[in-house]
C-alpha cells in the first residue's frame, strides 16, 4: 500500500504562484509514476502533471509552460509549482500514484484546495 499526503493550496490572486507537495509512505518501490490531477465540481478529473522514476515529465497543454512537476529522488515529496495561475486553475488537486506505466492510478491523496481568485 501506498500513503499520499498533499499539501500547499490555497488562496491566490491571478497571476500569482503556489506549490504543492506530496508526500508517499508505504511501498514506494512499486510506484513507476506520478502524477497531479486535479477536479472542479461537475467535472471529470483532469490529469495536470506526471512524472515517471526516470523523471520523464509530460503536460497537458492547458498547463504547459506554467506548472512544473518534480522530485529529486525516489523517496523525496513531489511537487508541483503553478505559476501564472488563473481562475480556471481553481480546482481541488489530487497527487497520485501508478504502478505501471501509462495506466491509471492505483492510489491517490485526499487533495488540496486550489483557489485562484480574479
Amino acid at each position: 500500500q501506498v500513503q499520499l499526503v498533499e499539501s500547499g493550496g490555497g488562496l491566490v490572486q491571478a497571476g500569482g504562484s503556489l506549490r504543492l507537495s506530496c508526500a508517499a509512505s508505504g511501498t514506494i518501490f512499486s510506484i513507476t509514476t506520478m502524477a497531479w490531477y486535479r477536479q472542479t465540481p461537475g467535472k471529470q478529473r483532469e490529469l495536470v502533471a506526471t512524472i515517471t522514476s526516470g523523471g520523464s515529465t509530460n503536460y497537458p497543454d492547458s498547463v504547459k509552460g506554467r506548472f512544473t512537476i518534480s522530485r529529486d529522488n525516489a523517496e523525496s515529496p513531489v511537487y508541483l509549482q503553478m505559476n501564472n495561475l488563473k481562475p480556471d486553475d481553481t480546482a481541488v488537486y489530487y497527487c497520485a500514484a501508478a504502478k505501471v506505466f501509462g495506466s491509471n492510478p492505483n492510489y491517490w491523496g485526499q487533495g488540496t484546495q486550489v483557489t485562484v481568485s480574479s
